[in-house]
């Protein structure tokens, strides 16, 4: 989160997102890595909901956002980012697919 609050407003073209899919993969994430000093926790939907918020801000207009997840909601609309692509990877046996969205923002003033 750090590392996003110190990029400049509109500097990104691109973004690669790939969190932990669920609150317990988050706390084993990160928990040893400073977890227990951060203002917010990665297992609060309000720290994914700032992290979205913050790529909003950097990513430049026309720039793309690449999306890994359990959902297809990506940075979304509200953002203003339009659904460019869906892929569904499949992982097989008991594993989760894996839902990337690639998205486009198309608003500025954020």
């Amino acid at each position: 989160m750090e590392f996003l609050i110190s990029a400049e407003t509109g500097t990104g073209q691109g973004i690669l997102f790939d969190p932990p899919y669920s609150i317990t993969q988050a706390r084993e994430c990160y928990e040893g890595y400073g977890f227990e000093n951060l203002k917010i926790k990665p297992t609060s939907m309000g720290y994914w909901s700032s992290i979205k918020n913050e790529m909003r801000r950097i990513i430049t207009p026309g720039g793309i956002a690449i999306c890994c997840g359990w959902t297809s909601m990506g940075l979304g609309i509200n953002r203003g980012f339009e659904m460019l692509e869906i892929l569904l990877v499949p992982h097989g046996g008991s594993k989760n697919d894996t839902i990337v969205t690639v998205e486009r923002k198309i608003q500025s003033g954020f």
